[in-house]
């Protein structure tokens, strides 16, 4: 798990050992609401909030193991929810952990001080371990030290990114650290560069094509062997900048990349004179290299797709939202206006969440993480009002996020009037 439970400061393995006889013996129990106690008398005080993902996670466990009960099970679950692959392995690193002068030991250490910018704790276990600069974590992502810089891919309470990031990572490649060494995350073969690219905490942080610039230099591999590849991982983790800046770099681009990124020259490259595509390009390509560029506000590009056939309510590869949903979603006023005059549905909604084009523009303006001045969310939402477009009280109350957008638009007279009479 990707959310890994944070270790207490001193792990004892006996106390895990009885933890798991105790989630045992409450999946036993009669009394439908045990395991939720259980959950809640381990994590209630010292991880608040956390008890109730945790029996998300045991709601799906046993989904995937009917009956699953046995004290092995229980294992397991606790060794996952810890981000390892079995229950000797996380037993076997929480006896590490009792051994100051282990390895894993001074790993956590590390790992510490590069998610908190502490460049002296760090020059301090560098400078007495030379090896550990190369070394990996015990949990199942198996990164190194350097793989946490781009707070991406390793456990969640620790994807964080410090202002003096490119620092940390430049004393971790000037002390040995592999720039293009792979971790098992996500399935494997995850570089740093790969994982920094496509990381929202560097780019919140204000420092990721930095980061970026500093693990080219040191000559981080920018493609895998499919063209395209490194800028469409940009494009689908909604980290528009850092797909320009490979681009820019190096990046190769098959047909979506190049739309995702507003290359319309390379773009038209992939079709022929009568707008057929031309091989290697392909369909899926197309469609969704119009979503990116609706998304990511590329209108050059957006008005020569749609002139080479693309249905104006087409559903849109990943959650069937349109491009009108798109465009809204990143406030592009001008390809809402252009997508509506061409006769988009004003009132689609897209078959994931429920959402209208509206909707999704006040979510997107909404966003807690969303930079600032990025969009033109008023008039956005006013050209969909003065298209027909009206308010979904219902959608946004069926959702923590989507409410809080609700509630800022409500409090916001500019975004009032923008609303006029869809509210």
């Amino acid at each position: 798990m990707s959310d890994a439970l944070p270790l207490p400061v001193q792990p004892n393995l006996e106390q895990y050992k009885k933890l798991a006889k105790d989630l045992r013996n409450a999946c036993r129990s009669d009394d439908p609401h045990a395991v939720a106690e259980w959950a809640n008398r381990w994590l209630g005080q010292r991880l608040p909030g956390e008890a109730g993902r945790l029996i998300r996670h045991w709601q799906r466990f046993r989904e995937s193991k009917p009956g699953a009960c046995a004290l092995a099970d229980a294992q397991f679950f606790i060794a996952r929810a810890h981000g390892f692959a079995s229950w000797p392995k996380f037993a076997r690193h929480l006896e590490r952990l009792t051994q100051p002068g282990d390895p894993a030991h001074r790993f956590e250490a590390a790992a510490e001080a590069i998610v908190t910018g502490d460049t002296a704790t760090l020059g301090r276990l560098l400078s007495a371990d030379p090896k550990l600069v190369r070394a990996r974590s015990d949990r199942d992502h198996r990164s190194t030290l350097l793989h946490y810089v781009a707070a991406n891919g390793i456990e969640d309470f620790r994807q964080k990114t410090p202002p003096n990031i490119v620092a940390i990572a430049r004393m971790l490649l000037d002390a040995g650290a592999d720039v293009n060494a792979e971790s098992a995350a996500y399935g494997g073969r995850s570089t740093v560069l790969g994982l920094a690219a496509t990381s929202c905490h560097p780019a919140y942080a204000g420092v990721q094509n930095s980061l970026l610039e500093l693990l080219i230099a040191r000559g981080a591999k920018i493609d895998s062997t499919e063209p395209g590849s490194a800028v469409n991982a940009c494009l689908h983790n909604g980290r528009g900048a850092a797909a320009v800046y490979l681009a820019e770099h190096g990046a190769s681009l098959n047909l979506e990349a190049a739309a995702g990124i507003g290359c319309l020259d390379v773009v038209r490259g992939f079709f022929n004179p009568d707008h057929s595509l031309k091989p290697p390009a392909t369909l899926r390509q197309k469609n969704d290299g119009f979503a990116w560029a609706c998304q990511f506000g590329h209108i050059g590009v957006v008005a020569f797709l749609l002139e080479t056939g693309i249905p104006l309510d087409a559903a849109l590869p990943h959650h069937g939202q349109t491009g009108l949903h798109w465009a809204a979603y990143g406030g592009h006023a001008d390809i809402v206006k252009l997508l509506l005059t061409r006769g988009a549905s004003v009132d689609f909604r897209e078959s994931t969440f429920g959402g209208t084009p509206l909707g999704w523009a006040l979510y997107g303006w909404g966003a807690e993480e969303r930079p600032a001045g990025s969009g033109n969310y008023y008039e956005t939402v006013a050209a969909l009002v003065r298209a027909g477009a009206t308010l979904d009280r219902a959608w946004y109350a069926s959702d923590v996020d989507r409410n809080r957008a609700r509630a800022k638009a409500e409090a916001d007279p500019r975004m009032l009037a923008s609303l006029g009479d869809a509210l």
